[in-house]
C-alpha cells in the first residue's frame, strides 16, 4: 500500500492561516467597531475587564493591609515586647548577682531566686525572639551572640559565688569579669536585637498607614469611564440614564465612600496605637533600661571597694536621663504621650520613685566615702524604706505598669484599626462584581435596540 504525503503547498497555507489568525480577529474587530453596536460591544468589554481587575486588585491590596494590621497584634509587638525583656531580664540578673555578692558568703534565696528567674526567662524570650530572626542577618548575629554567651556569664558568676562563700577575694574579680563580659557583649547584643524588632514593628506600622494609591487610581479611571460612557450613551440614544451603567456607578462610588472612611478610621487608629502606645512604651522601656544599668553601676561601685568610680560616672550621666523636668528627661517625654490617666499616674510615680532614688544614692556614696562600707552595703541593698533597693524596685515596678498601660493602649488602637477594616475586602469585590455586571445589563439593553 503506497501511502502520499499531503501536498507541500496545502501545509504551507495552513501554517498562513494559523499565523493570520490574530491579525484578521483585528481586522474583523476594526470593522465591527466600525459600527455603533460594534462600539458599544468593545465599550462594554473594557468596562467589563476595567471593573473586575479593579475589584481584584482593591480586594488584594485591601487583605494584604488586614493580614499586616493583625500581624502587628499577633506577632509583631509581642516579639519586641520578647526582645525587650530580654534585655531586662539579663541586666537584673547582672544588678541581682552584684547585690546577692555584696550580702556575703550565705546571699539571701530572695536574691537567688531573682537571679535564677531572670536567667530563665532571659532563655525562654531568646527563643521565642530567635524564632522570627529567619532571613534578618543583623538579627541572627545577635541572637547567637546571646546563646553563646550567656553560658559564659552564668559560669563565670557561679564561680564567683563559690569564691565568695569560701571568703576568697578572688570572687569579686570573677564577678566584675561577669558584669563586664554582660556589658560588652550581652546587653549590647539584647539591645541591637530590640532595636531590630522596633523598626520592624515600626515598618510595619507604615505599611499599615499606607493608602493603596493603584486600588484609588483604578476607581476614578473607572468613573471617569462610567461617566464617559454614559454621556456617550445620551448623545447617540436620546435617553438620560442608563440603569445599568447608574448602578454600576452607585456601586463604585459606595465601595469608595466606605474604603474611603475605612481607611481613614484604620489609619487613625494605627497612629495613636504608634503615638500613645508604642512610642510611649518606647521611651519608658528605655527610662527602665537607664535604672537598670544604673542599679548594676550602683551595686559594682561597691563591690569595687574603692576602685569604682568609672561605674559611678555611668550612673551619673544615665540618672540625668531620667531626673529634671526638661525634654532630655525620658520620663517628662513618656508622660506627653500617655493616652489615660493610669498610664500618666504611673509614670508620675516612676518620677517620684527616681528622686528617692537620688537622694538615697547619695547617702550610700557619703557613707562609702567616709569609711562606712557596711552601712553603705545595707542601705544599697538593705530593705530599709527609704533604701535605693527599695526605690529602684519601686521605680521598676511602676515602669512596667506604664510599660503594660502602653502595650494595651496599643492593642486596643491596633484592634480597633482592623475592626474598621472588617468586611471591605470581600466587600469591594462584591461592588466590583456588581458593577461588571450592571455594565453588561446596561450595555446589552441598548445592544438588543440594534436587533
Amino acid at each position: 500500500m503506497v501511502t502520499t504525503a499531503a501536498p507541500e503547498s496545502a501545509t504551507s497555507t495552513g501554517a498562513r492561516r494559523v499565523w493570520g489568525m490574530p491579525a484578521t480577529a483585528v481586522r474583523r474587530a476594526r470593522r465591527s467597531a466600525a459600527s455603533t453596536p460594534g462600539r458599544l460591544f468593545v465599550v462594554g468589554v473594557g468596562l467589563v475587564v476595567l471593573a473586575l481587575l479593579t475589584g481584584v486588585t482593591g480586594a488584594i491590596a485591601l487583605q494584604q493591609k488586614q493580614a499586616t494590621i493583625d500581624n502587628l497584634i499577633d506577632h509583631r509587638e509581642p516579639l519586641a515586647a520578647a526582645s525587650q525583656q530580654i534585655y531586662r531580664s539579663l541586666s537584673d540578673a547582672d544588678a541581682t548577682a552584684a547585690s546577692a555578692f555584696l550580702s556575703g558568703g550565705n546571699p539571701p534565696a530572695a536574691l537567688r531566686e531573682r537571679y535564677e528567674l531572670d536567667i530563665a526567662q532571659a532563655g525562654a524570650n531568646l527563643a521565642k525572639a530567635s524564632a522570627d530572626v529567619a532571613g534578618v542577618p543583623e538579627a541572627e548575629e545577635q541572637v547567637d551572640q546571646l546563646a553563646q554567651q550567656l553560658p559564659v556569664y552564668t559560669g563565670l558568676v557561679e564561680t564567683a559565688r563559690a569564691y565568695n562563700r569560701q571568703g576568697f577575694p578572688a570572687g569579686a574579680a570573677y564577678l566584675r569579669e561577669a558584669s563586664g563580659l554582660m556589658r560588652a557583649k550581652l546587653l549590647p547584643a539584647a539591645q541591637e536585637l530590640y532595636s531590630i524588632d522596633s523598626r520592624r514593628l515600626a515598618d510595619e506600622q507604615a505599611q499599615a498607614r499606607e493608602f493603596p494609591w493603584i486600588t484609588a487610581g483604578l476607581v476614578l479611571v473607572l468613573l471617569v469611564a462610567f461617566v464617559a460612557t454614559q454621556m456617550y450613551l445620551t448623545r447617540r440614544t436620546n435617553r438620560l440614564l442608563n440603569v445599568g451603567l447608574v448602578v454600576a456607578t452607585i456601586a463604585v462610588v459606595v465601595g469608595l465612600a466606605w474604603g474611603t472612611v475605612a481607611l481613614l478610621l484604620e489609619s487613625a487608629k494605627v497612629a495613636n496605637g504608634q503615638d500613645s502606645g508604642t512610642q510611649q512604651v518606647e521611651l519608658a522601656v528605655q527610662a527602665r533600661i537607664n535604672a537598670l544599668k544604673m542599679r548594676a553601676n550602683e551595686t559594682l561601685t561597691l563591690v569595687a571597694r574603692g576602685d569604682g568610680a568609672e561605674y559611678e560616672d555611668d550612673w551619673q550621666s544615665l540618672a540625668s536621663e531620667v531626673s529634671g523636668d526638661g525634654d532630655e528627661n525620658l520620663l517628662v517625654r513618656a508622660q506627653g504621650l500617655a493616652a489615660n490617666q493610669e498610664t500618666s499616674d504611673a509614670i508620675e510615680a516612676a518620677r517620684a520613685n527616681v528622686t528617692a532614688w537620688l537622694d538615697a544614692h547619695d547617702r550610700v556614696r557619703q557613707l562609702d566615702d567616709d569609711g562606712q562600707y557596711q552601712e553603705a552595703v545595707a542601705l544599697a541593698i538593705g530593705d530599709a524604706e527609704d533604701g535605693a533597693a527599695g526605690a529602684f524596685n519601686e521605680l521598676d515596678a511602676n515602669l512596667l505598669r506604664a510599660i503594660n498601660d502602653g502595650r494595651g493602649v496599643f492593642v486596643d488602637e491596633t484592634s480597633s484599626a482592623s475592626e474598621a477594616m472588617t468586611g471591605l475586602a470581600p466587600g469591594t469585590a462584591a461592588l466590583a462584581l456588581l458593577a461588571a455586571a450592571g455594565v453588561t445589563m446596561g450595555i446589552r439593553e441598548r445592544l438588543q435596540e440594534y436587533r
